[in-house]
């Protein structure tokens, strides 16, 4: 209140509990100077939204965007000119970025508002890419099209901002793209077109797929039916000559939720007028701040999208012939939905894939990688514009953008939890984790809800618009366009009540002239009211029950909107008179599903199937690892990141992008036939000696560490792999060749094994030592039937030439005194057989025998150790020393 009407309360206020004991009239007399001061002050904002509106439409680049930029490219100066243009993000003071690093390139909606909403705010998903140190790129528009302005036009707009800002970062990978909204569809549509520009992208609330959804939800895919098809849409571009005013799509948005626009928005300004007036203002700034669309781009966007469903079906095709498939994009795709979205529903976002895959082998044999997270509760604008969003789900996009750009192909999940709520809390860097979970179409269908009834209604829709829009044409446009003028469109739009109720609530409506004084004086005498009051306490009850009672209103309009587009587009008969026949063969073809794709799917597998014994240990290190986080139920970017700090230690001049070209062909070798790959393993070793191979063991299992424990699953896996790699040390293939001696076969093979172990002494876990011992006990039973024959041949020459024994005694090589003892200690095949078994475990147990080896065989270099002549050696002593010498079993023979 005013301060002259101070001192009167001062003087009443002693003797206020005389008069009113229960407080009631004070807390009615508070409650009224509040609610006063707060109508005055309200008023005011909204004349400020007004002023904001004015200024913000008649700017020639309008933007919202909360970041300096600078002009990079301007889409007019194109050979086929577009409003759109490519601006560089500055970071803001105390922010760098690495002009190496990945480039971020955001794209906003041009659905009926202006740009920048994706970076509007510090934390959004500008500030977060920013804020990592990305460089940073927004593709915006300015308000009105260029005339002749058509979608292939921007689409190519697009295509060449993309190849411009690979242009800039030569050296960096390509970019990542973020499409919101109607941005999203639009950007998959250039990634289809021209895949090899992009790198992973990112589609916010985007729809791809118009006629899913499910019952009881989503009744914005209904309007088109019960408007009679896109007619309408061409009737209100011919009335503005030739232009759709935006104002109409924010219209349609805002219906969809009357508790909101009619009441809970502006009563949450009123009952909060002190703290949430510059928020209101910063969000209505870009929530009127109206565009207008070329009336070709809205009809073939109406036609071909909402009402045709062509995009997520390969149907639409350019005006050169391209066909726009997305399964032609190549980059991976990460798919951010909602549950509360009610104009991108979760089915609309995700259809896509269930109309244009038939299972999840389609999806891997396409090499495409589709990643889908749907929030439980965010409604459509929260996707893209909430900062809790930005900073968990968006921030973790980008920390782990890198692992998703090396996810085998395929289908999968994430979720999103808080590391400080985990029992491997210690293991996580950051505040969230991103754990991805593999699915199929049997999950994502859960989904989508796919209702093949529901779908010839949507099918007859298209036919009735196609019949309706055509009847438009031959009646009503030519009189229409005959009266329509450009001074007439410009005044519709001016009329239109969403841009009216701007202007009115503004400085140039006479009558708010004096609602700038009132303010400023409630400003500076302003009377708080507690919440405790009790009237303001019936306020809330107040408030609560009108919106209750929208929000009834709005489920009975649903409802009965919904129950009339089923009706009517479900009778067999309207659908016949339209060309389907109303049965479940008129349903539409997966378009996978034609043999000449079958026959591409045949082919990749088998291209696939050629490559499995091809590589070496950089292929067999990623296999292993691949196959055993695939007995994993999720998997996140840990192990992504512990491969990429240790790649050096694999190759140092392998580059990132061939590290992820290498995870990629790994996966797809495991995928067609997992058993052959397994068991190739040991050939891409082959040649490495067995210090490198357990060096390889000991990198797959800190790479695995950096995710916590093993499951039980993943745990048998490894042990798999341990064993594979086992059969490629050369200590087994050595004694492998040595096993046609005396002694047994049994006992020739496992005494190098023991040895090497018993040298690398305290270096050696004693999971290795069971490891070795169970090689040593598994190897005779895979090699005691080819050691027949070179026993029989052995036994031969040690016949036919007795002064053979004494070579080895004469020789100092190696090799030659290996040879000689082969021959000399030569024994029948089914002698080996039969001492093979009992032999191999007194060989293992003679271990300390051979640690007591002289100190010069002990300090044997690991060149020496692993196949030197030292090493020869080294066995030779160890079998005179185990049980039956050579030549004590010469003698007894």
């Amino acid at each position: 209140m005013p301060s002259a009407t101070a001192p009167l309360f001062a003087l009443a206020e002693p003797f206020a509990p005389l008069f009113d004991p229960f407080g009631f009239g004070r807390a009615a007399a508070d409650y009224w100077r509040d609610s006063v001061e707060r109508s005055i002050l309200y008023w005011d904002v909204m004349r400020q939204r007004g002023n904001e509106y004015l200024e913000h439409i008649e700017k020639t680049r309008p933007t919202v965007l909360g970041f300096d930029t600078d002009i990079v490219m301007e889409g007019e100066t194109l050979p086929r000119p577009v409003n759109y243009e490519l601006l560089r993000v500055h970071p803001p003071e105390g922010v760098e970025t690495d002009e190496l690093a990945r480039p971020f390139v955001v794209v906003d909606p041009r659905a009926g508002h202006g740009p920048g909403i994706g970076g509007f705010k510090p934390d959004s998903e500008i500030g977060i890419a920013l804020r990592a140190g990305h460089p940073c790129y927004f593709i915006a528009f300015m308000p009105y099209p260029v005339p002749g302005q058509r979608v292939e036009d921007v689409v190519e707009a697009e295509v060449t901002f993309l190849r411009h800002v690979a242009e800039l970062h030569p050296d960096s990978e390509k970019p990542m793209v973020v499409g919101n909204c109607q941005a999203g569809w639009q950007i998959m549509m250039a990634a289809a077109l021209e895949p090899e520009l992009f790198g992973p992208i990112l589609i916010a609330g985007a729809p791809l797929s118009y006629w899913a959804g499910e019952r009881g939800k989503a009744p914005m895919r209904y309007t088109g039916g019960m408007t009679g098809g896109s007619w309408a849409t061409h009737m209100l571009s011919d009335m503005g000559d030739g232009l759709f005013d935006g104002a109409w799509l924010v219209q349609n948005f805002e219906r969809l939720n009357p508790a909101n626009t009619w009441w809970d928005k502006q009563y949450n300004l009123y009952a909060h007028v002190d703290t949430e007036a510059d928020r209101y203002l910063q969000f209505e700034r870009w929530w009127g701040g109206h565009v207008v669309l070329g009336g070709e781009e809205i009809q073939y966007i109406v036609d071909n999208l909402f009402v045709g469903n062509r995009l997520s079906t390969a149907q639409l095709v350019t005006s050169d012939g391209r066909r726009i498939d997305l399964r032609n994009v190549r980059s991976p795709v990460v798919v951010f939905c909602s549950q509360g979205d009610d104009i991108t529903p979760p089915p609309q976002a995700l259809g896509w894939v269930r109309d244009l895959y038939d299972g999840v082998d389609d999806i891997i044999a396409n090499e495409q990688t589709i990643v889908y997270c749907v929030h439980d509760k965010t409604g459509h604008l929260g996707i893209f514009v909430s900062g809790s969003v930005s900073r968990k789900e968006h921030a973790e996009f980008t920390a782990n953008m890198d692992y998703i750009d090396v996810l085998p192909p395929g289908l999968y999940e994430t979720t999103v939890s808080k590391a400080s709520e985990r029992p491997d809390a210690e293991l996580i860097e950051r505040d969230y984790l991103l754990e991805f979970s593999t699915r199929d179409l049997d999950d994502l269908n859960q989904v989508v809800k796919h209702s093949p009834e529901d779908e010839r209604r949507f099918a007859t829709v298209a036919r009735v618009s196609e019949i309706n829009l055509g009847l438009y044409r031959q009646f009503l446009q030519p009189w229409i366009r005959a009266v329509s003028t450009p001074e007439s469109a410009r005044w519709m739009r001016k009329m239109h009540p969403n841009r009216m109720g701007y202007r009115l609530l503004s400085d140039r409506n006479p009558m708010m002239s004096s609602l700038p004084v009132m303010a400023e004086s409630v400003r500076k005498h302003r009377h708080e009211l507690g919440d405790d009051n009790i009237f303001r306490v019936y306020e809330d009850i107040g408030s609560s029950l009108i919106s209750r009672s929208l929000d009834a209103w709005r489920v009975l309009r649903d409802r009965a909107l919904e129950k009339a587009f089923l009706d009517l587009y479900g009778q067999p008969l309207l659908q016949s008179l339209v060309g389907l026949k109303g049965a479940v063969e008129g349903e539409r073809q997966v378009p996978g599903s034609e043999p000449e794709r079958r026959r591409f799917i045949q082919r990749r597998q088998q291209e696939v199937r050629e490559q499995v014994a091809q590589g070496g240990a950089h292929e067999a290190v990623m296999r292993s690892v691949i196959f055993v986080l695939g007995g994993a139920p999720a998997t996140d970017g840990r192990n992504f990141r512990r491969l990429q700090a240790s790649r050096s230690e694999l190759e140092p001049e392998l580059r990132l992008e061939d590290f992820k070209h290498l995870m990629r062909d790994q996966f797809f070798i495991l995928k067609q036939d997992r058993e052959a790959a397994l068991e190739a393993i040991p050939e891409l070793l082959k040649g490495l000696d067995a210090r490198t191979i357990d060096g390889h063991i000991e990198h797959i299992e800190h790479v695995l560490a950096a995710s916590g424990e093993l499951s039980e699953h993943a745990a048998a896996r490894f042990e798999r792999i341990k064993a594979l790699f086992g059969k490629a040390r050369p200590a087994t293939r050595r004694t492998a060749r040595r096993s046609g001696g005396a002694s047994g076969n049994s006992s020739a093979k496992t005494a190098p094994a023991s040895g090497t172990s018993a040298k690398r002494g305290t270096r050696q876990s004693a999971s290795e030592s069971s490891r070795v011992e169970g090689q040593a006990q598994a190897a005779p039973k895979a090699d005691a039937e080819p050691a027949d024959a070179p026993a029989a041949k052995a036994k031969a020459r040690t016949e036919a030439k007795p002064a053979a024994e004494a070579k080895p005694e004469t020789k100092p090589e190696a090799k030659p005194e290996t040879k000689s003892e082969a021959k000399s200690e030569a024994k029948p095949a089914a002698d080996a057989k039969t001492e093979a078994k009992p032999e191999a475990k007194p060989e293992v147990e003679t271990k300390p025998v051979a640690e007591a080896e002289p100190k010069a065989a002990q300090a044997a270099t690991p060149a020496s150790r692993e196949g030197g002549n030292d090493a020869e050696k080294a066995p030779a002593a160890t079998r005179r020393r185990s049980t039956g010498s050579p030549r004590g079993q010469r003698r007894k023979r």
